[in-house]
């Protein structure tokens, strides 16, 4: 076997390994199932446009080997041509049948053994291996070690976040280990992250909010390279789009169908905040004469019979439509075909239009892509990766989503300002070309492994170490008003301490506001996404990277719950105001409070003699909360103790109010910071395990983190 030496120049030879899924050159079987999906497709893609540089003398994509009659043969097949330059390799790998990825690991030695004998029996050694997903991650590390060969990883999703993701979909510890290996997943990422001299992912999100979360992170030899757009399917209008069929289904909805278009897209879901765009166009008389409103919310038949979450969204999508009478002026279509999607850009674009995404978070905006690339201007919320498209592309406006009138703003202006529109609607043509296009992306790509090849590039490699035992057993959860936030000298320090222990400290927020209250707090405060937030009193709780939330934990307080009994019982009960409809939630029903004439114990017990088995949580002198039996800060915070698997004993916790007061008892490490509610909390004085801070604010969490020596135990638990 020829041993790999430094390039002599020759066109370099790339091998990319993706192991799962079902993978051939053509008519792939997308959506078949969890595996075949997104990243078949790009491997594929990526091995033609690699092919076609002169630079590139042979590509292979080396995946599994499946003989299943339940399959086609085609994945039986050792070799497939791609191109004159590119082909797919399949090697045996354990079992001959088709299996889902979580049941590969015990099988991956035997498929890095024949992809080695594979290897060995060519006239030459691959330049570069670039492995995709944990299972390929861990055999392009073995196969790294075993030639000499540099390794470059695209993780495509992370084994963290997936973890969270599904217990917050209720999945149980256990069965997640049973049927997902997770635990194995995350090994095999970590050891990949050590080895892999360069790991190329969307966008400068993912890197700080995904891969950050592991020990053997190393940001400097990470790089953003964008997927590239099929711009044979994604492209400027043609011809007349107002003689569409898609033309024509608008029509039923709209009485001016030829003002401009005002197109949303995206599944109904509450972190895509389409609501809120609702709102804002229904606040706003000038862009309702401006323009119409397209939302694209997925696709239904009854809405009765779609998921909790997605028909709470359309609920409360019709709701808007009706309160602000938008009749005429929005479409909203039931049903549209993944391959209309782009000619409702196209029509958009030719309307003189504006596409728009007003999500709470965005890691990467693919949306924001295809609509560029169809000529129609965007005006995208200022997080993750729409930051880079907008930076890149110059075609649009990034908003708070949270600021409903600047939202409206924005999009009038795009619309109106005609001059400004052309230039946005060239610049996103051109800037998807320039970078979001494959021939981009391989460009890219290249200027990224190219240095790696021929040795022109200095490698830094971090002091790695892998923490003793159990990742991230340590937690700070904290309540917002009084206590994170209102010294804005002492917030820094905090947030910086945060920032040094990030990988040991599950950092966390439970707050009685909203949800979308809270973000635009933290934003106006530049706190950074917490990895936890509990809002609503303890009534909703999401997971960070992508606000997920634990549909379980509504489900579970759900219990006992009346929401119109314990309304039509304090109607009339003196001392209680009920706060406006943006303060009142599914499971919190929100007043005001005249202490001098309520009184709390009372109406507890009112409650309690009318069989409503309640939460009654009164805090910062004048307001009242009820909440189902199970619903409150501190049993939230145990829920997210149970999912995430951190010990009360070493989780910290501040409060300031009556709200925070089941938070502080028990097991925890608690802390009420000096502020002038303290007569709520005035029984934990003589509870051991609860400081009293002396100083306000982020100051009196600081001094109580001192009192604990908390960083100290999460310096402790870092050391190998």
């Amino acid at each position: 076997m020829k041993q790999h030496t430094a390039h002599s120049g020759q066109p370099l030879y790339i091998l990319l390994i993706s192991v799962h899924g079902l993978i051939r050159g053509h008519d792939l079987e997308l959506g078949r199932d969890a595996d075949t999906g997104g990243q078949t497709k790009y491997v594929v893609e990526l091995a033609r446009a690699l092919a076609e540089r002169e630079d590139v003398g042979k590509v292979v994509l080396l995946t599994r080997r499946v003989i299943d009659s339940q399959i086609s043969p085609d994945y039986a097949e050792p070799v497939e041509p791609l191109s004159g330059k590119s082909c797919i390799v399949r090697v045996e790998c354990g079992e001959q049948k088709y299996l889902r990825k979580e049941m590969l690991w015990d099988c991956l030695e035997n498929f890095s053994d024949n992809a080695l004998i594979y290897l060995k029996s060519q006239d030459r050694i691959p330049d570069i291996i670039h492995s995709h997903y944990a299972d390929a991650g861990y055999v392009g590390s073995r196969l790294s070690h075993q030639l000499g060969i540099p390794l470059v990883h695209t993780g495509h999703s992370l084994g963290r976040n997936k973890r969270q993701q599904l217990l917050a979909s209720g999945v149980k510890r256990g069965e997640i280990e049973t049927s997902y290996n997770i635990t194995r997943r995350i090994e095999a990422e970590e050891t990949t992250l050590g080895v892999a001299e360069r790991v190329i992912t969307s966008t400068q999100h993912e890197i700080e909010q995904q891969y950050g979360l592991y020990d053997f992170y190393q940001p400097d030899r990470m790089r953003v390279i964008p997927p590239g757009t099929d711009l044979e399917k994604f492209f400027p209008p043609q011809k007349n789009e107002n003689d569409s069929d898609i033309a024509r289904e608008l029509e039923r909805f709209l009485n001016q169908p030829g003002k401009p278009v005002i197109l949303a897209l995206s599944r109904p879901d509450p972190k895509k905040n389409i609501v809120a765009l609702i709102e804002a166009y229904g606040e706003s008389p000038q862009l309702q004469q401006a323009a119409n409103l397209v939302i694209l919310a997925g696709n239904r038949d009854d809405i009765q019979d779609m998921e909790n979450i997605s028909r709470a969204v359309l609920n409360e999508i019709l709701l808007a439509i009706d309160k602000y009478d938008l009749y005429g002026k929005v479409a909203y279509p039931k049903h549209h075909r993944p391959e209309n999607v782009a000619d409702y850009y196209r029509l958009a674009a030719a309307s003189g239009g504006v596409f728009v995404n007003p999500a709470l978070t965005e890691p990467f905006g693919l949306t924001l892509i295809e609509a560029a690339a169809c000529g129609l201007p965007i005006v995208a919320t200022g997080d993750g990766g729409p930051i880079d498209i907008i930076r890149n592309c110059q075609n649009g406006c990034l908003i708070n989503p949270l600021d409903k009138t600047a939202m409206a703003k924005t999009a009038l202006q795009t619309l109106t300002d005609r001059q400004k529109w052309q230039i946005y609607a060239g610049n996103g043509i051109q800037g998807v070309c320039r970078h979001y296009s494959w021939k981009a992306h391989v460009e890219k790509y290249l200027e990224v492994i190219q240095p790696l090849v021929r040795k022109t590039e200095p490698l830094s490699r971090m002091k790695l170490r892998r923490r003793a035992g159990v990742f991230r057993d340590q937690a700070f959860f904290t309540s917002l008003d009084l206590n994170l936030i209102g010294d804005r000298e002492s917030l820094p320090p905090l947030l910086e301490n945060l920032r040094t222990h990030r990988k040991a400290i599950i950092f966390g927020i439970a707050t009685g506001r909203r949800l979308d209250d809270a973000l635009a707090t933290l934003k106006l405060h530049n706190i950074s996404q917490p990895d936890v937030l509990i809002t609503g009193q303890g009534t909703e709780i999401h997971y960070a990277p992508n606000l997920t939330e634990d549909a379980v934990w509504g489900r579970h307080i759900d219990h006992l719950w009346n929401r119109q009994a314990v309304r039509d019982i304090l109607m009339e009960m003196p001392g209680l105001e009920m706060q406006p409809r943006r303060y009142q939630s599914a499971f919190k029903i929100s007043y005001y409070v005249d202490p001098a004439v309520a009184d709390i114990q009372n109406i507890r017990q009112i409650l309690l003699r009318n069989e409503q088995a309640v939460n009654v949580i009164f805090s910062f002198g004048q307001f009242l909360d009820v909440l189902p039996v199970r619903a409150s800060k501190g049993l939230a915070l145990r829920w997210c103790a149970e999912q995430l698997g951190f010990p009360l004993e070493n989780t910290l916790v501040a409060g300031v109010t009556g709200a925070d007061a089941d938070m502080l008892r028990g097991n925890t490490l608690g802390v009420v910071v000096d502020n002038r509610h303290l007569a709520e909390l005035s029984d934990l004085a003589n509870i051991d395990k609860i400081y009293f801070a002396k100083k306000t604010h982020a100051a009196g969490i600081l001094e109580a983190m001192d009192h604990y020596n908390f960083f100290s135990r999460a310096m402790e638990g870092t050391a190998s």
